[in-house]
């Protein structure tokens, strides 16, 4: 079994969980920002609390879209105005409402999936992850922001990791590398943060996304 194969096992069993936890996680902590803290900064270099909800509204409508449902996001996720017409809440529900959706017309057993990443079409298992890798990790940032508890467990920082670093092959090159590392090339993420094995997963998640693990 290669790695990748390997991933997709480990991702099969457990990939919706793993969607319906980083959805929750987003959710309830959107809703848990006060009034005050909608321009706080965020460890998204230079994005304040809003424009890093903006931008994790938009990548779920953009994964729904893929999958063949709505039309995706109005504005550039990559260049959030900080913002928003209406409710914070009301945007990021009415986003992972759309891509919960979208991930339910999913047959358990498909192979591939289209995804928003410039991967194109990913397995399903990794496709799905990736997704909620996206949701859950802007999450952090903005408990961070907003001094909120960290929503990420070891457990499901570990199901991310996973997926983070499925082999696949890179897209122009064609040379496998794990599925981060063209997005980290193209600035979704920042350089991997040395620490070493220190703070478990949760940190090793970070790390790995170029964050620095805060309590």
């Amino acid at each position: 079994m290669n790695a990748a194969t390997s991933s997709i096992a480990t991702l099969e069993p457990v990939w919706r969980d793993v969607v319906a936890e980083s959805y929750r996680a987003l959710a309830n902590v959107v809703a848990g920002v006060r009034d005050d803290q909608w321009q706080l900064p965020t460890p998204c270099s230079e994005w304040t609390v809003t424009q890093v909800v903006q931008h994790a509204a938009g990548d779920q409508l953009a994964f729904a879209a893929a999958l063949g449902i709505g039309i995706g996001p109005s504005d550039n996720p990559f260049e959030p105005s900080g913002t928003i017409d209406g409710s914070p809440t009301a945007l990021v529900q009415d986003a992972i409402e759309q891509t919960a959706a979208a991930w339910a017309t999913v047959a358990d057993g498909t192979a591939t999936v289209p995804t928003p990443l410039p991967h194109g079409a990913l397995p399903t298992p990794v496709a799905a992850v990736m997704g909620a890798l996206d949701a859950a990790v802007h999450a952090w940032d903005i408990a961070v922001g907003t001094g909120q508890p960290s929503p990420l467990t070891d457990e499901l920082a570990g199901y991310l990791l996973t997926a983070a670093r499925t082999a696949h092959p890179a897209p122009g090159s064609g040379q496998e590398a794990e599925i981060v590392e063209p997005l980290r090339q193209w600035g979704a993420y920042a350089a991997i943060v040395d620490g070493g094995s220190d703070g478990g997963v949760v940190a090793e998640l970070l790390r790995y996304l170029g964050r620095a693990p805060r309590s």
